[in-house]
């Protein structure tokens, strides 16, 4: 099955409730994403958002400026459905919705403009990318995108997290790895090892990193 059929396939099948990355606040993400970047005039893009909340709570806080990323288009339909459904409605109208693979070279060029973002937040996405090419596709596209002294939030499996996710495999990272994947154009700022409880009770080692664009 292609990558992005796959993911559709995910989507439309499961609630959000039901996949194994979910919880109901991404807490450390949105503690990170506020310290990093307390202006909410801040351009803040979410790569692989799926169905998660961390746009709700991000807009809740005042942000003004959210570009949203995932793969597959059901996710964003229900996001943006939730959205409009709720008090936030408002405030969501003025999101930014992608649908697109950001490890493919094919990415339209406007998609995403060079030194646009003073944030770029992942939280999943960077450790399903296990060739070369695909990782370096996607750092060539956040490099030019985020703006020299913008952050990058980016959230791996740790080095004893699982080596499969969602029937696909999934590369392991420590700090020093992914500092070493990332190359010179990023600092490590701070990292945390955080265990993240799955809805069917599995523990689960991220790795959480704050990369400042050199």
């Amino acid at each position: 099955m292609h990558l992005r059929e796959h993911w559709e396939s995910v989507h439309i099948s499961k609630s959000p409730e039901q996949t194994s990355w979910y919880q109901p606040h991404l807490h450390t993400s949105l503690e990170w994403t506020t310290r990093a970047t307390p202006s909410r005039d801040s351009a803040i893009i979410d790569i692989g958002a799926g169905q998660s909340t961390l746009v709700d709570d991000l807009l809740a806080a005042g942000y003004r400026n959210l570009t949203i990323l995932d793969i597959a288009s059901a996710a964003l339909d229900r996001s943006r459905a939730r959205l409009a459904a709720s008090p936030l409605a408002e405030a969501a109208s003025r999101v930014r919705w992608l649908a697109a693979d950001i490890a493919q070279p094919d990415l339209p060029p406007h998609a995403l403009p060079p030194a646009t973002f003073d944030l770029w937040h992942d939280r999943a996405v960077f450790h399903f990318l296990t060739t070369p090419a695909q990782r370096q596709s996607y750092i060539s596209r956040l490099a030019a995108a985020l703006i020299p002294g913008g952050h990058l939030i980016l959230a791996t499996f740790g080095p004893d997290g699982p080596q499969k996710c969602s029937g696909l495999p999934a590369a392991r990272y420590s700090a020093d790895s992914l500092s070493a994947e990332l190359g010179p154009q990023f600092t490590l700022q701070h990292s945390a090892l955080i265990d993240h409880t799955t809805p069917a009770g599995a523990t689960q080692q991220f790795l959480y990193c704050d990369f400042l664009r050199v």
